[in-house]
């Protein structure tokens, strides 16, 4: 290890160094002295004296330089001025979101009167209706800003006064404080036919009545985290909207039609109604997670605990709340979200980084890749949590993610799987590691292996170092089982043999193709 004084000789450019590989990490001063403080409380670095640092204005000492090296998983003398060139190390400001569009050309065609009249048609056809459709255009909104809604934050900050946990009884006195009045109804789960014409159970949690009434099912006494949910979810929607009374009735189930609607009234052209029911449905959802886990506090907890889902237990909330709301609150912005309905719908989808779905959200599709951690814990009878490494080529390439989901029961008694993953590659770039190479080796060792296998020493040293510096447990849990390739849908399986049958074999191409394919052999 250097001397301090050769420190000193060899430390103009530490400062920006450390600056701006936090900055790349997304992470605030108070970020990185957290994380310094739970690898040495003792000789961790405040705020105040990375600021300095990071100014120019002070030296570490070798211990300290020592801890924030570890922090970011790199060698004490990568610091030092003649290590890594500046331009390799300076931050790369993306984009919003993580969807790739689409050139809108020629652009007559996407002109406002054509998409009018188009929109309405193309939803009759496939059966998509006007309230799916305005789902889908939130979920769009959602993702483009990656989970970033400062204003949603800060309104649930002035309710909940940034106090973590909330208990029944203060989530009860917010409500008395509104002049909102309780009343308690009594609604068993009963069984229905969902969107895809399959049999669950489905029941009123609870609905507002203007201009002050909240109505509550009985059953909610029997669960907190989901009493107190559904109590911040009404406050969000009174604090928001000044009790005008325009939300959706909050529903058990996968069954997604609007209760408030006509029986049987399904409308295929998005009018503003369907928009704006939406909206709402999203931003009380938004503020009743931030309510119950704001941000600030929420987040050094879950630094503190590396991530782990369980810490839904010390708040008191459900592990829904938990996994929503680290897709909102991380540092590191390349997340996703799926919370899934056997036999294969999703109620609920966030893709930060544009992740394929697994199968429709809209309803079921007839190769769904069964290889997917949320696909395979569906079909299991798994209490506990499941990491996964998956390998998925995608269409910037192959891509490494992990995720971890967990089984779970809604109120009205139906399963269904939490799964929030994270997109390794950004962070594996950033190290300077290959991202790209190592997704490519990583799901040739997979096909090699028949879908699986264990994750190479080489990789593997890579990956425990991204793990480390996101500081996220399940990682690293990850990382411990087979890594899976897995694919957006059956018809590309990468597996040898494939799940499904070849897409080039003639039983499966089309009859433009076959037609093409006949062309061409009379022509050689």
């Amino acid at each position: 290890m250097r001397s301090h004084a050769s420190l000193m000789r060899q430390s103009h450019f530490l400062g920006t160094k450390i600056r701006n590989l936090r900055k790349q990490h997304h992470l605030t001063l108070e970020d990185l002295s957290a994380r310094c403080i739970k690898v040495d409380p003792e000789a961790a670095p405040s705020v105040s004296y990375l600021s300095m640092i990071e100014r120019g204005k002070r030296v570490p000492g070798k211990d300290m330089l020592a801890i924030i090296a570890e922090v970011f998983q790199k060698d004490s003398t990568w610091f030092m001025d003649d290590a890594l060139p500046q331009t390799a190390i300076t931050p790369v400001k993306s984009g919003h979101g993580g969807i790739s569009g689409m050139a809108l050309e020629p652009g007559f065609l996407f002109s406002d009167n054509i998409l009018q009249i188009a929109i309405p048609e193309m939803l009759a056809q496939t059966g998509t209706t006007g309230r799916q459709f305005a789902h889908l255009l939130i979920r769009a909104h959602q993702e483009h800003h990656r989970n970033h809604f400062p204003d949603l934050e800060r309104a649930a900050e002035n309710i909940g006064l940034k106090r973590m946990p909330l208990q029944v009884d203060e989530m009860l006195a917010i409500v008395a404080r509104l002049g909102l009045t309780i009343k308690w109804f009594t609604r068993a789960p009963q069984d229905v036919l969902d969107e895809t014409g399959n049999h669950s159970k489905s029941t009123v949690r609870s609905f507002f009545d203007p201009p002050g009434t909240l109505y509550l099912n009985e059953l909610l006494k029997s669960e907190p985290s989901r009493l107190k949910y559904d109590l911040a979810l009404h406050i969000g929607h009174c604090t928001l909207h000044d009790k005008d009374g325009l939300k959706s009735v909050l529903l058990a189930g996968k069954n997604r039609s609007n209760a408030g609607s006509a029986a049987g009234a399904q409308s295929f052209e998005p009018d503003a109604q369907d928009i704006l029911a939406a909206w709402r449905d999203f931003e009380c959802s938004f503020f009743a997670g931030a309510l119950l886990c704001p941000r600030i506090p929420f987040r050094q907890l879950l630094e503190r605990n590396s991530y782990e889902v369980n810490v839904h237990q010390q708040l008191g909330v459900s592990p829904s709340v938990v996994m929503r709301r680290m897709t909102a609150v991380s540092s590191y912005p390349h997340w996703h979200y799926f919370d899934a309905y056997p036999p294969g719908t999703l109620k609920a989808v966030y893709r930060g980084n544009g992740i394929p779905l697994p199968w429709g959200n809209m309803r079921l599709v007839e190769d769904p890749c069964q290889n997917w951690a949320v696909f395979r814990m569906i079909n299991q009878d798994n209490a506990g949590t499941s990491a996964q490494i998956s390998v998925l080529e995608s269409s910037k390439g192959p891509r490494i993610y992990c995720c971890e989901s967990v089984n779970v029961e809604d109120m009205a008694g139906n399963p269904h799987v939490l799964c929030a993953g994270i997109d390794l590659n950004p962070v594996l770039d950033t190290q300077g590691r290959p991202a790209s190479e190592l997704a490519a080796s990583l799901k040739e060792v997979c096909v090699r292996g028949g879908g699986d296998a264990d994750i190479p020493a080489a990789i593997r040293k890579d990956l425990l170092s991204a793990a480390g510096i996101l500081n996220i447990g399940w990682i690293q849990r990850g990382i411990n089982n087979p890594a899976r390739v897995i694919c957006s849908r059956g018809s590309v399986c990468p597996r040898t043999p494939t799940c499904y049958p070849a897409t080039d074999s003639p039983d499966t191409l089309t009859v433009m193709e076959r037609m093409q394919q006949a062309i061409r052999i009379e022509c050689s």
